[in-house]
């Protein structure tokens, strides 16, 4: 089992193989780069994936007819080769991505993944990101593995025995980093207007970035704050110390934060490592609408790219554009909409290309996708201020959102309201 180098390791890989890789920062990058190699030799490869880092050499347009990717999320290494045909984007629910493997609805024979050096009893473990890769080594003939002592061992579904692995190579490498984004006026404008609606008790969900950051830096004075989410990042980590992140509200593992990936900074990677207190689960669970609504007191926080006025939300793509994906956003909203006394919040800047584009628009772009429908909505937050969608009609939700719309636009979109919808609106 054990080989000497990564282009050993994925030698086993044979033509028409569907090969998924563990993504986000435990993106086993050196197998990728092995792999990029080795399919010069192979036909008609399909490299299944999330977001995925340091993956460039699966780019080349050379690899055609060798290897094809097929992205659930479209990352910055994968949202060239998507848009031009090189590459493909599959629109799905994060937490329905596991249950495609186990069902063999998606057929799978190999899996890659980066993990941490083995236990006293031959544990690995699958690090700072569990994700679909759980459900993917369940199902997978071969398991490919990189052994980084860089990985840390975290707790909850992210243990691997030894014996599963086909082949494995040990290497040190440090992990990707994302350092904390700086701080402009409009993202803690964003930051404050979405900490208002959090109270003492709430169970947070919330991506990576600036707004989520800046959310977090207002909740220095709440109370038995919880984290049920899918990823966090390393904004929570002064609110654990202080002790206003305890989860001791939830009714679902209290006591624990749960996720099922983090990105962040070394001090993050840290934390998590050999930490009971944080629970790395498989996505079908954490970002299962029966389990999240269990807490009482959610508050999902998630990101758009466009809004239109009656409060469809466009995140995966700019125009007919794939930028992203639809991820774990309409989980959490449901989600969270389903618990006691929960709420969702999307946040976003009001203006996009240095203020010359309003994100709040009257319609969608042509192609836009939705992610959240209006019917789900709840809160729109921008700089400006909080929209409340919940139980409004058309016309009372598209003069919400004209009011956290920048000033310059608010008029421009009042017209269009009128004109196109056929709305009777005063600004």
């Amino acid at each position: 089992m054990r080989v000497n180098t990564a282009k050993e390791a994925v030698s086993i890989v044979k033509n028409n193989d569907v090969i998924w890789c563990q993504s986000m920062a435990a993106t086993p990058f050196l197998l990728l780069n092995a792999l990029a190699e080795v399919a010069f030799e192979r036909k008609n490869l399909t490299l299944l994936q999330l977001h995925t880092e340091r993956s460039g050499a699966l780019c080349n347009p050379d690899l055609q007819g060798h290897l094809r990717q097929r992205a659930f999320f479209v990352g910055a290494a994968t949202r060239s080769a998507v848009n031009h045909g090189l590459a493909d984007y599959v629109p799905m629910f994060l937490s329905e991505i596991p249950k495609l493997f186990r069902s063999k609805e998606q057929p799978l024979d190999a899996v890659l993944v980066q993990v941490s050096p083995p236990d006293a009893h031959g544990y690995c473990s699958l690090g700072i990101s569990v994700e679909a890769t759980r459900a993917a080594l369940q199902m997978a003939d071969k398991v490919i593995a990189w052994i980084n002592p860089k990985m840390p061992r975290t707790h909850g579904d992210s243990f691997v025995h030894l014996s599963r692995f086909s082949r494995y190579f040990e290497a040190s490498a440090e992990l990707p980093q994302h350092k904390q984004p700086e701080q402009d006026a409009v993202t803690q404008q964003i930051g404050r207007n979405v900490a208002s609606l959090i109270g003492d008790g709430d169970c947070l969900q919330m991506g990576i970035g600036g707004i989520p950051d800046a959310t977090l830096a207002c909740l220095g004075d709440r109370k038995d704050l919880g984290i049920h989410t899918e990823m966090f990042s390393d904004g929570i980590l002064p609110l654990v110390r202080s002790g206003v992140i305890n989860n001791s509200r939830k009714r679902k593992h209290r006591g624990r934060i749960v996720t099922t990936f983090a990105m962040g900074s070394q001090a993050l990677y840290d934390f998590v490592d050999d930490n009971p207190e944080v629970a790395f689960l498989d996505v079908e669970y954490t970002n299962d609408t029966s389990v999240i609504r269990q807490n009482k007191q959610v508050m999902a926080i998630n990101s758009a790219l466009q809004v239109d006025l009656s409060g469809q939300v466009c995140a995966d793509s700019l125009g007919t554009s794939i930028y992203s994906g639809v991820g774990g956003q309409m989980d959490f909203v449901r989600g969270a909409s389903l618990s006691e006394g929960g709420r969702s919040v999307i946040a976003l800047p009001a203006t996009a290309k240095g203020g010359r584009v309003s994100r709040i628009s009257s319609m969608l772009s042509p192609g836009a996708g939705v992610v959240t429908t209006r019917a789900h909505v709840h809160y729109i937050v921008t700089e400006y201020g909080v929209a409340n969608l919940r139980g409004r009609s058309m016309n009372e939700r598209a003069g919400e959102l004209i009011k956290v719309a920048a000033p310059e636009f608010q008029e421009p979109l009042a017209r269009e309201a009128r004109d196109q919808w056929g709305l009777k609106l005063k600004v």
